[in-house]
């Protein structure tokens, strides 16, 4: 299987984050990167370093305003005296079509919708090498591949068009996806991270020509929280191209893989040639945010269910943090999907 990577996703390398009122070690760390570079390449996986597409690919889901934002963040913050050394914001608009501050402070509210996505020196070039990992999985699917796996860490399901939120600045999942309908592919996304893609959805949510579908653990007491639940399926012309599928806590393998089956059965009648995997690990039953409880053995029969789509598939990595099962994950679903 082909895959992609570049070095430079290694520079974004963030040190705190905020839950629950406190000051925590942030689990999105690079050290992500060699378990599951390792992993991948123990299922046969080939790497290579993307090529550059530019930023039109991601402009093309991403706001010119947000763009400016995450490429100029960093080194405005430095200005603010007595500033932290990441950007975490501490105020947010009470409705987002409120005025654009001109101060970093504001924009910093207005961009990240949360204090898990900090911003430090590393953070832009890194999520912008990642965003490029997915692109080139996905111009090697549509010059014919049939499978392919994009390494892309900063991920980026929790992005919205203008808004960082969870660990994740450009939404790579979607930018692949974006790019293959481009090509003239029919895709679908389908999200087995643990946490729902919200921003997938909402990028995508009054559109009819990309189909959303996220499995998850259900967000009424779980992050996200406020998306991802079943009623959401879409609005305008997108009504009825968005599926979520949430999960209680601690959902063993039958009850996932019986959720798959319906995403699965979403994707078929949706027409998709082609289907973009937003491949979150942690659905795990040893990841540390203990969500759901999906054996090393139930991601091999995930991978093997994907493969019963019998369309090209390009594997994005999204969530999946430090744990001793998860490069065997990893392996695990991709190897499932080979071998069936």
């Amino acid at each position: 299987m082909k895959a992609f990577f570049d070095d430079r996703q290694w520079h974004h390398d963030p040190k705190h984050f905020m839950a629950n009122g406190a000051i925590l070690p942030n689990p999105e760390q690079p050290g992500r990167i060699k378990v599951l570079h390792d992993a991948a390449q123990e299922a046969g996986c080939e790497f290579s370093t993307p090529e550059d597409a530019g930023l039109g690919p991601i402009a093309a889901l991403h706001s010119p305003e947000y763009l400016t934002f995450l490429q100029t963040i960093y080194k405005r913050w430095q200005y603010i005296d007595g500033a932290g050394d990441e950007v975490i914001p501490n105020i947010h608009p009470a409705n987002r079509t409120d005025s654009y501050p001109r101060s970093a402070v504001g924009q910093a509210g207005f961009h990240q919708a949360d204090t898990a996505c900090p911003i430090a020196s590393g953070t832009w070039e890194a999520a912008y090498w990642s965003a490029q990992s997915a692109i080139s999985g996905a111009d090697t699917i549509a010059a014919g591949t049939n499978a392919a796996y994009a390494l892309s860490r900063p991920p980026g399901h929790h992005a919205f068009g203008d808004l960082a939120g969870g660990f994740c600045f450009l939404n790579n999942s979607a930018i692949a996806a974006e790019r293959l309908r481009a090509k003239g592919m029919r895709a679908a996304i389908l999200d087995v991270d643990v946490h729902h893609g919200n921003g997938t959805q909402g990028i995508f949510y009054h559109r009819d020509d990309v189909l959303t579908v996220s499995i998850h653990a259900d967000p009424v007491r779980f992050y996200p929280f406020f998306w991802g639940h079943a009623q959401e399926r879409g609005t305008g012309a997108g009504l009825g191209y968005n599926l979520n599928i949430p999960l209680d806590r601690g959902t063993d393998d039958g009850g996932f893989l019986n959720a798959l089956a319906t995403g699965l059965d979403r994707v078929r009648a949706f027409g998709a040639d082609v289907v973009v995997i937003a491949l979150g690990l942690d659905a795990s039953i040893d990841d540390p945010f203990k969500g759901l409880a999906v054996t090393t053995p139930g991601f091999a029969r995930i991978g093997a269910a994907i493969a019963g789509l019998n369309i090209p598939t390009l594997f994005v990595q999204e969530g999946g943090y430090l744990c001793d099962a998860l490069g065997a994950n990893l392996t695990h679903v991709l190897t499932g999907y080979q071998s069936a």
